[in-house]
C-alpha cells in the first residue's frame, strides 16, 4: 500500500534578488521528493515582483507550480513567509527555504520522513557553505546572554552525526530551511510578524519547545547556503551594514522578553557587553554604533518595521 498523500509548499521571500530565486528554483527542481508546490512572497514592490515574474517559471520540469504574490509593501522575512503559507492552508505540511539556498536533490525527502514519524512537528536539516564546512545542523538559544548557538558549526560534511544528540541540544531550526506540519501551525501559530527580520524562527521554535513540541533533526536534508547575501550581513565586520546589525540586536531581547521575560534584565546587560566586546575590540566602531541603537531599541521594546525603513 502507497503512502497518503503528503503535499508540501515551499515557501520562499524575495526582495529584489529575482535572480537569486531562480537558482534556488532550479536546485529545488531536482528535488526526488515530487509532491509539492512553491509560493514565493515579493517583498520589494511591483518592479521587482515583475522581475520575478519574468525570471522564474510557472511550473518546475516535474510539473509544480510556481506561484508568485506580491506583498501589500515590505512585510519582512516573518511577514513574508505567513503571507506565503496562509496562500496555502490545505498543505500538510510548510518547508520555509531562504532565497540564497540550494537545496539537495534529497533534501525535502528526508526532512519529510523525519517529520513523518510522527513524534516531532517541526524538522531541520543541515546547512554548510559552498566549501563543505557546516554552518548549522540546529540552534541552541542561550537565554542569559541572549545568543544563539549554531551546533555542529564548522564541523565537515563527511564527519559523523549523532541525530539523537543533536535533538536533544536544539531548542529552534535555523530559518534557511525548516519544515512545520499543520500540528506544529495549530498549536503554536505563525511566525511573529513584529519582529520583521532575525530571530523570528528562534522565537518559533522556542515558543514551540514552551508548548511541549519536540523538533527534530534529518542528518541527510543538506541544504547549501550562502549566508546574508541578501541583508547583507555577510563579510568582513566592519563593511557589514546597518539594518542586519541594528534587527539583530533589537529582536534578541524580544526572543527573551517573549518567551522567558523574568529573564529579561540580566540578557540585557550581558548583550550589551557582548556587543561591546564584538565590535568595540576589533575596532568596528559604526557598526558598534548600529549595535547599540539595536540594543537600546528592543530595552524600549520597538517592534515591526525598524526606522531606517520607515
Amino acid at each position: 500500500m502507497s503512502a497518503a498523500p503528503f503535499p508540501v509548499s515551499i515557501c520562499i521571500v524575495a526582495f529584489h534578488n529575482a535572480e537569486e530565486i531562480a537558482g534556488c528554483l532550479a536546485a529545488l527542481g531536482q528535488s526526488t521528493y515530487t509532491d509539492f508546490d512553491v509560493v514565493i512572497c515579493e517583498n520589494g514592490g511591483e518592479r521587482s515582483f515583475a522581475r520575478l515574474k519574468a525570471a522564474v517559471p510557472e511550473r518546475l520540469p516535474g510539473g509544480q507550480a510556481v506561484e508568485c504574490l506580491l506583498a501589500p509593501g515590505n512585510l519582512g522575512y516573518a511577514g513574508g513567509v505567513n503571507l506565503a503559507m496562509r496562500a496555502r492552508p490545505d498543505a500538510a505540511a510548510w518547508w520555509i527555504v531562504n532565497p540564497d539556498t540550494a537545496p539537495d536533490a534529497g533534501a525535502l525527502a528526508a526532512l519529510v520522513e523525519r517529520l513523518r514519524r510522527g513524534d516531532c512537528h517541526m524538522v531541520g536539516g543541515v546547512l554548510h557553505d559552498a566549501d563543505g564546512r557546516v554552518q548549522a545542523y540546529g540552534g541552541h538559544w542561550r537565554y542569559w546572554f541572549a545568543r544563539a548557538v549554531s551546533i555542529g558549526m564548522g564541523a565537515r560534511l563527511s564527519d559523523p552525526v549523532d541525530p539523537a544528540a543533536i535533538e536533544a541540544r536544539m531548542n529552534y531550526v535555523l530559518g534557511a530551511s525548516m519544515l512545520v506540519d499543520r500540528l506544529f501551525v495549530e498549536r503554536v501559530g505563525l511566525m511573529r510578524d513584529e519582529y520583521f527580520l532575525y530571530c523570528e524562527e528562534v522565537e518559533w521554535g522556542l515558543r514551540a519547545r514552551k508548548l511541549g513540541l519536540k523538533l527534530g533533526f534529518a542528518p541527510d536534508a543538506r541544504v547549501r547556503h550562502d549566508q546574508g547575501s541578501t541583508t547583507g550581513s555577510a563579510g568582513a565586520i566592519k563593511s557589514r551594514k546597518r539594518l542586519p546589525i541594528y534587527m539583530d540586536e533589537r529582536n534578541k531581547l524580544h526572543v527573551v522578553r517573549d518567551i522567558s521575560g523574568w529573564r529579561l534584565p540580566v540578557a540585557a546587560m550581558a548583550t550589551l557587553a557582548l556587543l561591546s566586546l564584538r565590535y568595540g575590540a576589533r575596532g568596528a566602531w559604526r557598526q558598534w554604533g548600529y549595535a547599540l541603537s539595536g540594543w537600546w531599541a528592543g530595552i524600549r521594546g520597538e517592534r515591526g518595521v525598524p526606522p531606517m525603513l520607515g
